[in-house]
């Protein structure tokens, strides 16, 4: 079959009554979780995993609503950042810049609008994007050995603290931390247990569940409850919901270049949608030039990062599909979905698992009319759903983690690990070290082993097995690059100014 064939197969699975329910369940919890400040997609498709895992969906079904929640989330963030001045997480900052602006003089309601036709149609050019060249690249990624695997691995952590992320040391430390984690539990090739300090239920390692959850979910929860009150002081006054078609032409082109743009950054490994709400800002901004209001109120400043931010959302699914590696924090973590159901994401999938890649596919269409059509209608309500109390949106999420939780494998150990993990996880946010590095390091730690050990393997030990073929030495350069050019580049900038 070809690539339509398998689409309009994935169509049909996308649309049976279940998943479809699903679908428009996932984005309507998406949006709430993603408007609220603070939690964004990652929060939100770790506080479901657990759920949609204990309730027994098929796997094919849990991704779908995991997919779902994650472009809600990226839909919804940017109502608090328009209504509040607060994003809802990073990718949002840059929405908050011409957003709120434009709220405060009684267009939140064009902002609003502007936002959602933005991601919609971001999302819709990522979507023709992952069609088009998912599955190229898991035919050429089926050329991969050991040694690839391993290179590219290298090339993903490097992207972690190249120029690409805003703390690049700490982003390190962070990947560093994750994999170590890794190497907790029986070493799978001698059977040694390492760092297990005799206790039994640490013999297969820490639950990826369990880490997400305790990282996420919990150090939100001390995180919020510092700042608990009755709830925000929201913009009530949205105006105007609908833009006129002078103002959608004005912001046509904006939301295109952006859309492509954001859709190449979501394929990079690491590099996420924040990075891509930041680039396709700055360079709208530059092409606008004196002409433009943006920090002031430009809708152009709305649909930009809107536009990027969607579509590297749905970008990063393609790492995810075609190589088994994480394009974001929130992919790393569907991809610890995947491994519950004993599902090796990669290029094999294609294979092996066509519901699940088609089904997910053609789902990410649904998903993206569904929000569409909810977010324009229900502004006011989500309105007032910001007013929510923090105390009382705290327990609340403390309560839906630890039901998940306690479901897998009704243990009180993973309830006190949980707890121990968020605390950790909640000092290393303090200290601003950035979660999702770390979580990437624990999704990539395990195959960076099995695949550094693999090669070695081959070659009888022999290290050069790791750069001298073409693709390895390609990516273990242009790693190299992306740890030594930025350094430079910012001395260059200071010396120039």
């Amino acid at each position: 079959m070809d690539t339509w064939t398998y689409l309009m197969h994935g169509f049909t699975v996308a649309l049976s009554f279940q998943n479809f329910c699903i679908a428009a369940i996932g984005c309507l919890i998406g949006t709430i979780v993603g408007m609220l400040p603070g939690l964004g997609p990652i929060n939100g498709v770790a506080i479901l995993l657990p759920l949609a895992y204990s309730m027994g969906f098929e796997p094919t079904s849990a991704l779908i609503l995991l997919a779902s929640v994650y472009l809600g989330c990226e839909y919804g963030g940017r109502i608090s950042s328009i209504l509040l001045g607060i994003p809802g997480d990073a990718a949002a900052i840059m929405t908050t810049l011409d957003g709120h602006p434009l709220a405060k003089n009684g267009q939140a309601g064009k902002a609003l609008c502007i936002s959602a036709i933005g991601s919609f149609i971001g999302s819709f050019i990522a979507i023709i994007g992952i069609i088009l060249f998912a599955p190229l690249l898991a035919k050429w990624s089926l050329t991969f050995g050991p040694a690839e695997y391993f290179a590219l691995i290298i090339f993903a952590l490097a992207a972690l603290g190249s120029m690409l992320a805003q703390r690049p040391v700490r982003s390190f430390l962070s990947a560093l931390i994750g994999l170590f984690l890794t190497t907790i539990g029986i070493d799978g090739n001698s059977g040694v247990y390492r760092f297990v300090f005799d206790n039994p239920h640490l013999y297969d390692g820490i639950p990826f569940i369990i880490l997400v959850i305790g990282l996420f979910s919990v150090s939100e929860i001390l995180l919020l409850l510092e700042h608990t009150h009755s709830g925000q002081k929201v913009v009530k006054k949205t105006g105007k919901l609908l833009i006129s078609l002078k103002e959608l032409s004005f912001c046509f082109f904006t939301i295109i270049r952006s859309g492509v743009t954001g859709f190449f950054v979501g394929v990079l490994p690491g590099a996420g949608a924040t990075v891509a709400s930041a680039v396709t800002y700055m360079n709208e901004k530059k092409l606008a030039g004196e002409k433009g209001n943006f920090g002031k109120g430009d809708l152009r400043g709305v649909a930009a990062p809107e536009a990027a931010n969607n579509a590297s959302a749905c970008g990063s699914f393609i790492p995810m599909l075609t190589l088994g590696l994480p394009g974001s924090g929130t992919t790393a973590v569907m991809i610890g979905a995947l491994t519950l159901y004993n599902i090796n994401p990669g290029p094999t999938m294609f294979v092996e698992e066509p519901d699940i890649v088609w089904g997910l596919i053609a789902s990410l269409f649904i998903a993206n009319i569904l929000l569409l059509l909810l977010n324009i209608p229900l502004i006011r309500f989500f309105v007032k759903i910001l007013t929510i109390p923090i105390w009382v949106l705290a327990p609340m999420i403390a309560v839906i983690s630890a039901i998940g939780i306690y479901s897998i494998n009704s243990t009180s150990f993973d309830l006190f690990l949980i707890i121990i993990i968020g605390i950790i996880g909640y000092i290393l946010r303090k200290l601003a070290f950035p979660m999702a590095p770390l979580i990437l390091g624990f999704v990539l730690g395990e195959l960076l082993e099995v695949n550094l050990r693999r090669a070695l393997s081959i070659s009888n030990g022999d290290f050069s097995i790791l750069y001298q073929g073409t693709i390895t030495a390609t990516l273990l350069i242009s790693a190299i690059l992306l740890i030594i050019i930025p350094p430079f580049y910012k001395k260059y900038k200071k010396l120039r100014a």
